[in-house]
């Protein structure tokens, strides 16, 4: 296979809005897609290589009906060796600078997912790999108190779930999110968690507890509340009520929740903003927030194939709203803009979110975590206290 075959796969190009839109020939990456029997219960259409392979494999029926006998895409799990569990970061919009995150991948095929690039160092695609090749960090309970006793470490909030879920449908078995919680809660450090799973149900106790020392919050996204468009875009996350119940329980258990409506897609789901809110308010949420929808590198082609595959009708008028949004760009990932866009429609957006919030009496107040709790764990060799 040529080079430029090869990119032409891996990246294939996009169709103004302003051309006819939905001919074979204008989405060069749907002749690639997977047959759907093969990625039920998937949310990518394709596996194309990712952007640092020099050739790009297709699979392609040769005659004898070869296709017809793949068997269909499953989940393994492979071991993440590394040896620090805390990454660090520096960017100056969002509010945290050190997360965790227990796994890479993620089970829950989210099509948007801005995560999905990362696969593409492991040599792996963002498409179908990124869903059903995972690997795990089961030592990351171990590595992270390690890290909290180092000498020099500065205790401050650690956001987990900012990557890749927690609480993907693996950390039911792993429970690897939970041995983290029992570190950070012996330790007295603070933590904030993203999801879109019910599970983290399963760790109120552990939240609870460190809820009552200022040491815990949890945000859930909720994208839809129509079932359809929740499972066709989110096909293993937990269903719209059950985020919702989620929220619930956690704000009744005293634990500080913010509802997040992550991510606002125009033309597709944000008609429904309000509702969500409103739904989430009444299960106890005080916080809320809310985050366009971000398409770097790979995820552009990866959601506009889907959005081709399931809402057909919609991809010229999705498109061209978002291009308003991002200077006539798919994406612009520029500081402080990437999160919520530019422009009139941006803008519009983000006056309703606000109007709804002040009606529901969101925002009002902000749970702050506390970092007067923090005790650095005992490593083995230190010398005891005579007092």
């Amino acid at each position: 296979m040529s080079p430029a075959s090869s990119h032409a796969l891996k990246h294939p190009p996009v169709t103004a809005p302003s051309e006819p839109a939905g001919a074979p020939s204008d989405f060069p990456e749907l002749a690639v897609a997977i047959d759907k029997q093969r990625r039920r219960g998937r949310g990518a259409q394709s596996n194309a290589s990712g952007r640092y392979e020099a050739e790009a494999r297709v699979a392609f029926d040769d005659g004898w009906q070869s296709l017809e006998e793949l068997p269909p895409f499953k989940t393994t799990v492979a071991v993440d060796t590394s040896r620090k569990v805390i990454t660090r970061n520096d960017s100056p919009d969002i509010g945290f600078d050190r997360s965790i995150n227990p796994y890479r991948g993620c089970e829950h095929g989210c099509v948007y997912c801005f995560a999905r690039p990362t696969h593409a160092y492991l040599g792996l695609s963002p498409g179908l790999d990124f869903e059903t090749k995972l690997f795990v960090k089961p030592e990351a309970p171990e590595l992270l108190e390690k890290e909290l006793a180092a000498a020099g470490y500065e205790p401050r909030m650690i956001a987990i779930g900012t990557n890749t879920d927690p609480y993907q449908p693996i950390e039911r078995e792993r429970k690897i999110m939970r041995g983290i919680l029992e570190v950070l809660e012996r330790a007295g450090h603070p933590v904030g968690i993203v999801t879109k799973s019910a599970l983290v149900m399963r760790d109120i106790d552990i939240l609870a507890r460190m809820a009552k020392r200022n040491l815990a919050k949890v945000a859930i996204s909720v994208t839809s509340l129509d079932p359809k468009l929740a499972r066709t875009m989110e096909p293993r996350a937990s269903t719209p009520p059950k985020r919702l119940e989620a929220l619930k329980q956690l704000s009744d258990a005293g634990i500080p929740t913010t509802v997040m409506v992550a991510p606002v897609i125009p033309a597709l789901n944000d008609s429904e903003i309000e509702r969500i809110l409103d739904a989430a308010a009444h299960a106890g949420v005080k916080e809320a927030s809310y985050v366009l929808l971000r398409l770097p590198l790979e995820v552009r082609d990866l959601f506009r194939e889907w959005l081709m595959a399931n809402y057909p009708d919609r991809y010229r008028h999705v498109f061209t709203l978002i291009r308003d949004m991002r200077g006539g760009r798919d994406y612009d990932a520029k500081w402080g803009e990437r999160m919520k866009g530019t422009g009139p429609m941006a803008w519009t957006i983000g006056r309703r979110f606000e109007i709804a919030c002040e009606r529901l009496g969101l925002n009002k107040r902000r749970a702050r975590l506390t970092m007067d709790h923090f005790a650095r764990p005992k490593r083995n060799g230190d010398q005891l206290s005579l007092f």
